[in-house]
Parts: structure tokens; C-alpha cells; sequence
């Protein structure tokens, strides 16, 4: 009875490997949409430069291409709480409605941990400063989760349903 246990146990927890590849792919696509939603209201707004400068650029195009990657690495970390947790992921946040929501909190849970706190403080400025480019920020923060959210809602599915 014991290796037949063992046995279920083994497989349910491949099962888990081979889905967390899918669902890394799909935070990783929904993270770049959240990212072009995201930089299209920075790029009018002309905050692309000091995202540039996190890395010592003052460029738009190398706006670009570092607020890219970091929207790819927080759409892949939303997958992986998605993998980590999966009993409650699966019921929570894998529909369409409910993934959006959660993107949506995920959004400006990022805007106070990246927006208002890692980016001044890599910056060598005042932490949780609420002004104009804050208020700006936390509706790209917004765009960003909703998109992440709905898009990882969609897609998620799709992915299950071609593997079953």
C-alpha cells in the first residue's frame, strides 16, 4: 500500500513540473503585454529616461528594454506564486475575472515595493514620495496588473487544455 502511495505522490508532483513550464511561458508573455500597456503610458508621459537611468542610461529605447525585463521578471514571479501555490491558485485565480483581479492587486502591490520604494532607493532618492509622477505611476502599475492578470487568465487555459 505504501509504494502505491508513493507511486500517486510521484506522479501528482510531476504533473506540477510539467505545468510550471506552461505557466512560467504564460507569466512571461503576460508580463511583456502588462509591460507594453505599462511603457506606452510611460513613454507619453516621458518617464522612460529615469527607468534608463537604473542602469546608467538616459535613453527611451533603453527605457524600453529595462522596463521590458522587469515586467517579464514580474510576470514570471506572478506565474510562480501561481506554481507555488497551486490548491489556491487553481481556485482563485486562474478564471479570467478572478486572474485579472489578482493581477490587478499584484499591479500595486509592485507600485509600492518598485515605484515607491527599489526604484528611489536605487536612485538615491526619498522612499514612498506620493507626487505627481507617483499618482502616474500607479495607473501604469494598474494597466500593468490588469493586463498581466487577464491575459495570464486567458492564455492559462488554453495552454491546460493542449496538454490534456
Amino acid at each position: 500500500m505504501a509504494t502505491a502511495d508513493t507511486k500517486m505522490k510521484q506522479e501528482q508532483e510531476q504533473e506540477q513540473v510539467v505545468r510550471a513550464g506552461p505557466a512560467l511561458a504564460t507569466g512571461l508573455i503576460a508580463g511583456l503585454v502588462g509591460g507594453i500597456g505599462f511603457g506606452i503610458l510611460m513613454q507619453h508621459e516621458g518617464m522612460l529616461p529615469l527607468v534608463a537611468s537604473l542602469v546608467g542610461g538616459r535613453t527611451s529605447s533603453l527605457g524600453w528594454v529595462v522596463h521590458l525585463a522587469i515586467a517579464t521578471f514580474v510576470g514570471v514571479s506572478f506565474a510562480i506564486i501561481g506554481v507555488s501555490y497551486a490548491i489556491f491558485f487553481a481556485r482563485v485565480a486562474t478564471g479570467f475575472l478572478s486572474s485579472t483581479l489578482f493581477g490587478l492587486f499584484y499591479g500595486a502591490f509592485w507600485w509600492v515595493l518598485g515605484g515607491l520604494f527599489l526604484m528611489p532607493v536605487w536612485l538615491g532618492m526619498r522612499a514612498f514620495v506620493i507626487d505627481e509622477t507617483a499618482w502616474k505611476s500607479l495607473v501604469g502599475h494598474l494597466i500593468y496588473g490588469t493586463l498581466l492578470g487577464a491575459v495570464y487568465g486567458l492564455v492559462s487555459p488554453l495552454l491546460s487544455r493542449g496538454r490534456d
